[in-house]
């Protein structure tokens, strides 16, 4: 009888699961209240079948729901993996499927890049576009300080590159079985993120121009800004990897979930260094630099 249930083929049929619906409820719930959100931070309303939607609780409703299933849905595919579900075949699709999102992301930074390069190449023609001001033939636009590139900056860079190696120290850990080696690699990885995010908020509160009303401004915030919330996002990961590593959650044979979070730090870190090479210190050449 125990036969008639045994794996004889490298596929993993997944139980019925309720996840997907619920996710989509919550990312349609979590829309509809960013709408809300930004009208009500307007002084507007916002109206749905006669209801006035402005205010910040349904996105809260709506990130909740999505943030629950995160947490859930992961948790199943920890246990199938577990399981044993993970065959060689799934694994390998596993690893598809995550190369494909990075190819998502690496698209998404390639818009802000485009946004940045074509107003500064055609600096007149974009600000009149974005209806902002004229930026006086030059780039970044007359009367804009910016940020010294090899300050705050380039401390920035060595942290994220610093997180790489120690990001790269705990795999060759797992892949060696130094259980040690691989807590105190995602440890320092983890906080060499947070020391990231926390200089970063320190340099937008620092920055002599906001997002409002420069074209410069908007395309720098969305373009290092966007890159934060990446970073804020692969710490998160990392950091679910510690605590898994903690509780013996990888082995040397399986350890997708690790590898997944690395590759994606890895990501962070060359996107890093193409802002740091051509947001601070190409659109720096030549510009005035605001006193620290």
């Amino acid at each position: 009888m125990a036969d008639a249930h045994a794996k004889n083929h490298d596929y993993h049929i997944i139980d019925p699961s309720p996840w997907p619906f619920i996710a989509s409820v919550g990312a349609f719930i979590m829309m509809l209240g960013g709408v809300g959100y930004m009208q009500y931070l307007n002084g507007s309303q916002f109206r749905l079948l006669g209801i006035n939607l402005a205010g910040p609780w349904l996105f809260y409703i709506g990130l909740a729901i999505i943030l629950y299933v995160m947490y859930a849905w992961w948790s199943d595919t920890i246990r199938e993996g577990r399981e044993g579900h993970h065959t060689r075949v799934v694994s390998l699709h596993l690893r598809y499927g995550m190369i494909m999102f990075i190819a998502s992301e690496v698209m998404f930074f390639v818009a802000w890049f485009w946004a940045f390069f074509d107003a500064s190449l055609f600096y007149d023609e974009a600000a009149q576009v974005a209806r902002t001001e004229y930026t006086g033939g030059q780039w970044p636009p007359a009367g804009i300080e910016v940020l010294d590139p090899f300050h705050l900056p380039l401390y920035n860079t060595i942290i994220l590159l610093l997180s790489g190696t120690t990001v790269t120290w705990a795999h060759h850990a797992l892949l060696h079985d130094d259980r040690k080696g691989l807590i105190w690699g995602l440890a320092l990885t983890v906080a060499l993120g947070v020391l990231f995010s926390c200089v970063q908020a320190y340099e937008y509160m620092v920055a002599p121009f906001d997002f409002a009303g420069s074209i410069y401004g908007a395309t720098f915030f969305m373009a290092t800004g966007f890159h934060g919330f990446h970073v804020l996002i692969g710490t998160i990961f990392l950091l679910v990897c510690l605590i898994r590593a903690m509780n013996d959650g990888f082995t040397k044979e399986k350890h997708f979930g690790f590898e997944a979070a690395a590759w994606y730090w890895h990501f962070v870190d060359v996107v890093w260094l193409f802002l740091f090479v051509s947001i601070y210190v190409w659109a720096s050449i030549g510009a005035p630099i605001a006193a620290h």
